[in-house]
């Protein structure tokens, strides 16, 4: 996939999508502080109660996103209508840096307005413009081929939890970034600052 070509391409559609994807104009920007609350309730409504067990949850517990790398979708009144966020990981002992994808979720009641794959467009050119070599992410390869990612170089790679083979797929964004990488994703972020208690 020409990397250069897919940003170019994605890069008109990250914001005020077309009249078909949706009537609701959207603008994709950095995740602050506020939106946690806001957030966690769209991830809870869109995911349910069981996605805190999944075994990409045990590469992101107690790590910040990559820096830069955390996004919500919002309307015109502030709402939160999707969010995306990728996570810095290792492939195997001590290999190569890569980041890992998710939760990409949008709110139900909006599930075919263009928010999600403007999000994905949006996250993937960011990673270009970081300077990132590789996405990882768990997903549906119908969904997420049209975004370049498969599972062709994963074969070697393994999430550390039970997971579907099938399911674990990438994107190089440098050619060759993922040639001889093998082994058990590691998470590499930045760790959360313990709360500090009161005295």
């Amino acid at each position: 996939m020409d990397i250069a070509n897919f940003v170019a391409e994605g890069a008109a559609r990250d914001i005020s999508p077309s009249g078909e994807e949706s009537a609701r104009a959207f603008a994709i920007v950095a995740e602050t502080p506020g939106d946690i609350v806001a957030r966690e309730a769209l991830l809870d409504a869109a995911m349910g109660p069981k996605r805190k067990t999944k075994s990409s949850e045990k590469l992101r517990r107690g790590r910040r996103p990559s820096e830069g790398l955390a996004f919500v979708a919002r309307d015109a009144s502030g709402t939160v209508m999707g969010t995306v966020r990728l996570w810095d990981v290792r492939l195997g002992e001590g290999g190569p840096a890569a980041l890992l994808l998710g939760p990409l979720a949008v709110a139900p009641s909006l599930k075919s307005a263009g928010i999600g794959s403007a999000l994905m467009r949006h996250a993937v050119a960011e990673a270009v413009r970081l300077g990132h070599a590789a996405i990882l992410l768990v997903g549906d390869a119908p969904y997420y081929g049209r975004f370049g990612f498969s599972a062709a170089k994963t074969g070697s790679l393994a999430m550390p939890g039970p997971y579907e083979r099938h399911r674990l797929l990438a994107l190089e964004l440098v050619e060759g970034a993922l040639a001889g990488a093998h082994g058990t994703l590691k998470a590499a972020g930045r760790k959360l600052k313990a709360p500090t208690l009161a005295a």
